[in-house]
């Protein structure tokens, strides 16, 4: 299964005057520490509303510093829950963005038709990577390579039984 998980950052900005310029400089910002590792995960504005339900801009100012809300989008290849695609989402974007709060904001799941088509032709995708690997795992215990392995594995369980 693959999904499209959506992350809502918090990103701090120091020294702005306007809403729209703490937005340019936190999507920038985010955009540099993403980059080129995960160049794939989108980043848009957040949206904020008040306890009461209204719309709030997505930047907070205060003092000449602001609090930024960004959603940054990724899709998660092969995957058995949604849980595992938020939770390998997070750790990516995560690892990246250090000392920024990251919330899971919704999973979505895609269709199969057109995302195992993307799993196989080796999509640069965070967990992509991570199907990958598990696939050419099961690939090669089909293989004949393994009677080669064996081979080679038997005499060094010999030599440390000697």
């Amino acid at each position: 299964m693959n999904c499209r998980v959506v992350v809502e950052a918090a990103v701090p900005v120091f020294d702005v005057e306007t809403e729209d310029e703490a937005i340019r400089i936190a999507i920038s910002k985010t955009g540099e520490m993403l980059n080129p590792d995960l160049n794939y995960v989108e980043i848009n504005m957040g949206e904020r509303t008040s306890p009461s339900g209204e719309e709030l801009p997505p930047a907070f100012i205060a003092a000449d510093e602001a609090l930024v809300a960004l959603e940054l989008e990724m899709t998660v290849f092969n995957v058995e829950r949604e849980e595992h695609a938020s939770r390998i989402a997070r750790k990516e974007i995560g690892q990246l963005l250090e000392n920024i709060p990251l919330e899971v904001k919704r999973v979505d799941v895609l269709e199969d038709e057109d995302g195992d088509e993307v799993a196989e032709t080796g999509d640069d995708s965070a967990d992509g990577d991570h199907a990958d690997e598990q696939v050419d795992t099961a690939g090669a215990s089909d293989a004949e390579p393994d009677e080669e392995d064996d081979e080679e594995i038997l005499p060094e369980f010999e030599d440390l039984v000697e």
